[in-house]
């Protein structure tokens, strides 16, 4: 079995695992804290079993950085490669039946972002499955997708997480006001490695996240997949994104379909009042 193939079956027993739980007032019941920081709901717990118990069943080693779990070695040579994983992407949506979650799965020979290999996020509620290889391009189900090549600003649909808004300083405010008064199509969906794929696929042209709340484990799967489809992703300064993936690792970022939208992007989130 190729890696991708794992990676796709592990996804599937997420799906098996979430879809009942979906809306259940048990989905919501917390059973603990996780190593990101965060409390762990059941349908979290759920989502999480499912990929250890796949990986563990299917006899590979490995290094699991999770969100629940944290890092977890398993087999006799755990340095070989890591897994990378968010179970469940939109964790207030699946208690509450909004049918925008995933589950990412990524893989890397060594724990940062130059060193991711290899993805899926699996659309649960709709069974649509984004991947991609490093240099192979990107893929939803079986279909090669591009990034969108749309460059206007003003009438781009770009998904802008605007979640704990009130929280921010007021710079942030400022720089995330600036953006959702130019265009005019701002979306927030709540999944945010599922708003990368749709990046990916041309769905929408852009994403912002400005408040470095985005874990590093929620947005691998969707950074490479968006990459390999020809998204320009980097910090809200422009810089390339090279963060150590950790449960505790927090990033912001700035993704566009195309160089042009990313720089005017950047352009008006930097400039001087």
């Amino acid at each position: 079995m190729t890696i991708l193939g794992l990676l796709e079956r592990c996804a599937l027993k997420v799906r098996e695992a979430v879809i009942p739980l979906m809306g259940e007032t048990l989905a919501s019941k917390p059973v603990g804290r996780g190593a990101g920081g965060d409390l762990t709901k059941i349908i979290d717990l759920k989502a999480e079993q499912a990929i250890m118990n796949e990986l563990k069943e299917a006899g590979i080693s490995c290094t699991i950085i999770s969100e629940e779990a944290g890092i977890v070695r398993i087999g006799s040579s755990p340095d070989k490669f890591y897994v990378v994983t968010d179970p469940l992407d939109g964790t207030t949506n699946a208690i509450h039946g909004i049918p925008f979650v995933a589950t990412s799965i990524a893989v890397a020979t060594k724990p940062f972002f130059s060193h991711l290999t290899a993805a899926v996020v699996l659309d649960l509620v709709h069974n649509v499955l984004y991947r991609a290889e490093r240099g192979k391009g990107a893929y939803r189900n079986n279909e090669r997708i591009r990034s969108s090549q749309n460059d206007d600003v003003v009438n781009s649909v770009l998904g802008v997480d605007v979640n704990i808004y009130k929280a921010l300083n007021g710079k942030l405010r400022e720089k995330l006001g600036r953006i959702l008064s130019i265009t005019k199509h701002p979306r927030y969906f709540g999944a945010n490695a599922l708003e990368l794929c749709f990046v990916a696929a041309g769905v929408s042209d852009g994403f912002v996240d400005l408040r470095r709340k985005l874990r590093a484990l929620d947005i691998a799967g969707g950074y490479l997949i968006a990459k390999e489809a020809g998204a320009i992703i980097t910090t809200p300064d422009g810089k390339e994104i090279e963060a150590e993936i950790t449960p505790q690792t927090r990033i912001a970022l700035v993704a566009a379909g195309n160089k042009k939208l990313h720089e005017k992007i950047l352009e008006i989130l930097n400039r001087e009042k």
